[in-house]
């Protein structure tokens, strides 16, 4: 019986480098496949994401300014 165990330790031990190996390999995979589209971005001249939202934010703090002007100029032309 012990040649049994013996033998399902050694495919435990095998699937088990098995996995270790195909995460290795998805990762690197990933790393690839990541740096080839920030390459093709960046030759296209694509915007990131945080650039996109501090333009974002910009706009929306200068249409919260002008709102603002809009109305003190309504105000100053209601008086005169």
């Amino acid at each position: 019986m012990q040649q049994g165990n013996k033998f399902f330790d050694d495919m435990s031990k095998l699937m088990t480098n098995a996995l270790g190996v195909a995460q290795g390999a998805k990762t690197e995979a990933e790393t690839a496949l990541k740096g080839l589209i920030d390459r093709w971005m960046a030759e296209r001249n694509f915007v990131t994401r945080d650039e996109f939202d501090a333009v974002r934010a910009m706009a929306q703090k200068a249409r919260e300014e002008n709102d603002a002007l809009m109305v003190r100029i309504a105000a100053l032309e209601a008086k005169g």
